[in-house]
């Protein structure tokens, strides 16, 4: 038997492609400000983003950015004041996100579709005292703000930063015709301020915009994850956790995406959304680079998706295994040159070797499967991107990164066992927001963090994936614990106990399946599916209701979800 692996040997180096290096410098930057700052000032005439075909520069990304960040320090707020940003794939996004990074700020993704009950605990678990939000989402925020330390709410219409006219008719067709805006009233008492994003802006630009004091041990985002307790954590990513993971990455893609040339030409897709950990690191690292990303503000509508990327060469499409293949089935998918795409990056969920056969065959551009959570800022391990083939694993450390597989006691074992995935680095998060109960069991006394992934590593050092500890469902890239749905379905009326499982399906990955215990004998499958709806986003809606007249348990009345799973 080999002996186990031990951070100094690091086998996984010997297949790194070459030129990548074995470890990244974050410390080169003072915080992330200074990196968005270098790059708005060397790429000022090259374009950032297109959406809906209206261009933004990176000079005016960075005087958008200046002006709103100079805005939320004139109003008063803590020094290390969280500010909330929910909003989908639209300019507003990267301005906002740099803003309150230019400023000093924390940024606090959250998800636009979200339930009240939902975005209520995480406004209320992450003390965001301001909030960045797009109107249509604006009637979720009403129901809850009043439980919240919300003071300052900054309300964003879709065409504010798509060009004057273009962008007026885009926002009256968004609540007049399409009637995607449903009424809302704010309370004004209180103190809470409500301001446009553009009136924001204006009053910005003639202000001057204080230098971050932020520094690489400051807070830069809290990215929420979900719970085991049934409540989402908010994931402490510092200003060294981010960029040591812009690095990582850029590093890693480089051999791919060298080929281009001027990197101010490397055009990447922006469809999975920026709120998301995956999404959000590819967008930073496009702006370390200096090239353009083009951004989806509605993937789920394909066929308009498919005709921007008729538009315009492309380079770079990270998106996770659905994404893929809902591409693929598409009828026009063949009307698509594929023909300059360097990177098809695979994350979020298990990449499906049939899926990744049809994409090499129909793109000749490789799915590459990476591993990554929240946690980690997005990626800790990924398959070279000089691979020509799909290898079923998740690959190698990225650089700077540590891998072991654990057993439950923290002990390495040896290669070729299973055990538990267990991750270090420099782009891996110091713990969760004010959880300290839960930061003692995440990391191993050597320091690792826990993943809940079990996998086997092998003597080149890939990793593959075998099991998981964890009850998590991870439905098309999106984590979902069973403890937060079946607490949300035990209160549905009728319901005497339930239990939630993850099932394979073809489109997701995974589906969720709910058994339930019911004591109303008329109760039916869709009134918890009613239920759910009032209070789960969509990606946590159940596919599968089965009532049953008891559920498996342990002696000490555990539910035994792995008996669900497997049909008993």
């Amino acid at each position: 038997m080999q002996a186990a692996t031990t951070a100094q040997e690091r086998i996984w180096l010997n297949s790194y492609p070459e030129g990548v290096p074995h470890d990244v410098r974050p410390e080169q930057y003072h915080s992330l400000a200074q990196l968005l700052e270098e790059s708005f000032k060397k790429n000022a005439s090259n374009p950032f983003a297109v959406c809906m075909d209206q261009w933004m520069s990176y000079r005016k990304l960075d005087d958008l950015s200046s002006a709103f960040g100079a805005w939320l320090q004139s109003r008063g707020l803590e020094k290390d004041a969280r500010i909330a940003i929910m909003l989908p794939n639209i300019p507003q996004f990267p301005v906002t996100m740099s803003g309150v990074l230019r400023a000093g700020y924390t940024c606090v993704n959250v998800n636009p579709l979200y339930t009240p009950r939902e975005l209520e605990h995480q406004l209320k678990d992450s003390g965001a005292t301001a909030i960045v939000i797009l109107e249509n989402f604006c009637h979720t925020l009403e129901e809850v703000i009043g439980k919240t330390q919300i003071k300052q709410v900054i309300v964003a219409s879709m065409g504010d930063l798509l060009g004057f006219w273009y962008g007026q008719w885009l926002t009256f067709a968004v609540r007049h015709l399409a009637k995607m805006v449903p009424a809302y009233k704010l309370p004004l008492d209180g103190g809470l301020i409500v301001t446009p994003f553009n009136r924001a802006i204006a009053e910005g630009t003639n202000k001057a915009l204080k230098p971050s004091q932020a520094n690489l041990d400051s807070i830069a985002f809290l990215q929420y994850t979900g719970g085991t307790t049934g409540l989402s954590k908010g994931a402490v990513l510092t200003h060294r956790n981010v960029i040591a993971a812009i690095l990582q990455a850029e590093a890693w893609f480089a051999p791919a995406l060298n080929s281009v040339g001027d990197a101010s030409k490397i055009n990447s897709i922006a469809a999975l959304p920026l709120y998301h950990i995956f999404a959000l690191t590819v967008s930073l690292l496009a702006i370390r680079g200096g090239s353009h990303m083009t951004m989806i503000p509605n993937p789920r509508d394909f066929g308009k998706f498919i005709d921007v990327l008729k538009k315009r060469p492309f380079h770079m499409l990270p998106a996770v295994n659905t994404l893929f293949n809902a591409l693929l089935q598409h009828p026009q998918f063949k009307t698509v040159d594929w023909s300059n795409l360097r990177v098809s990056q695979a994350g979020g969920m298990a990449a499906s070797e049939g899926t990744a056969k049809h994409w090499l065959e129909a793109t000749a551009c490789p799915m590459i499967e990476g591993w990554g959570m929240s946690e980690t800022c997005a990626m800790g391990t990924n398959n070279p991107v000089t691979n020509k083939e799909f290898t079923g694993s998740i690959g190698l450390p990225l650089p700077g990164i540590y891998v072991a597989i654990k057993d439950d006691d923290g002990k390495s074992l040896p290669i070729g066992e299973s055990g538990e995935i267990c991750i270090k680095g420099p782009n891996v998060m110091v713990g969760y927001y004010k959880q300290p109960e839960e930061n003692k069991k995440a990391f191993t006394d050597d320091g690792y963090m826990r993943t809940g992934d079990i996998g086997i590593m092998d003597e080149r050092g890939y990793t593959k994936i075998v099991d998981r500890k964890k009850d998590m469902i991870i439905v098309s890239g999106f984590n979902v614990f069973p403890n937060e749905l079946e607490n949300v379905i035990s209160l549905c009326p009728g319901v005497v106990e339930c239990a939630a499982v993850g099932v394979a399906d073809a489109k997701q990955g995974e589906a969720i399946k709910v058994f339930v215990v019911k004591n109303d004998p008329g109760m039916t499958e869709e009134q918890v599916m009613s239920f759910c709806r009032q209070n789960l986003t969509g990606y946590k809606m159940p596919k599968y209701i089965e009532f049953r007249d008891d559920l498996p348990k342990t002696n000490v009345g555990k539910i035994l979800r792995r008996e669900l799973r497997s049909g008993k």
